[in-house]
């Protein structure tokens, strides 16, 4: 949703919330914690971080609590491994990329449990508006990587709440 949506929907619902990184329009009704551990967030590059938003709000909206990793690709692998003892301790992790797609199989072989891959449709070159990276995924070896489709952080969001609940 843009900021002009947002104004028209918050007229008509004053306790609307807009998350402008995520571009979604919020509304909160229940602040309980439904999950059983935290789901994390995670991002490959800055230019993911939308992708990663719509998960982060939707997964919050749902009742979980959740911990976020952003530009930690593997391009620069250090800044992922830096974060390995929140990554080993989440229920479920979702991870966003654009690109090649290989963020979410380096995690996948990482850690021992369900990684869910959101490809972006971000990058450049032979990317495809995120088509490369969505085959990258759908490739991944680590049998613990699952894939939604290009840009849909919503259902990441949602299919990590349904984990974490159980």
């Amino acid at each position: 949703a843009s900021e002009k949506q947002f104004h028209a929907v918050q007229e008509r619902v004053p306790k609307a919330e807009y998350r402008a990184l995520a571009r979604a329009i919020v509304l909160k009704r229940d602040r309980r914690n439904y999950g059983k551990g935290f789901i994390s967030v995670v991002s490959a590059g800055t230019s993911d971080i939308p992708v990663a938003e719509e998960a982060l709000a939707t997964a919050e909206l749902m009742g979980n609590r959740v911990q976020h990793l952003y530009d930690v690709g593997v391009a620069g692998i250090h800044r992922l491994l830096a974060h390995r003892a929140v990554l080993d301790k989440a229920r479920v992790v979702i991870v966003c990329a654009g690109m090649e797609g290989a963020l979410p199989s380096v995690v996948g072989g990482l850690i021992g449990v369900p990684v869910i891959a959101v490809p972006t449709s971000v990058g450049y070159g032979a990317a495809f508006g995120g088509l490369a990276a969505l085959l990258g995924m759908m490739n991944s070896c680590a049998s613990n990587v699952s894939v939604v489709n290009i840009d849909n952080g919503f259902g990441a969001g949602y299919v990590a709440s349904l984990i974490n609940r159980r």
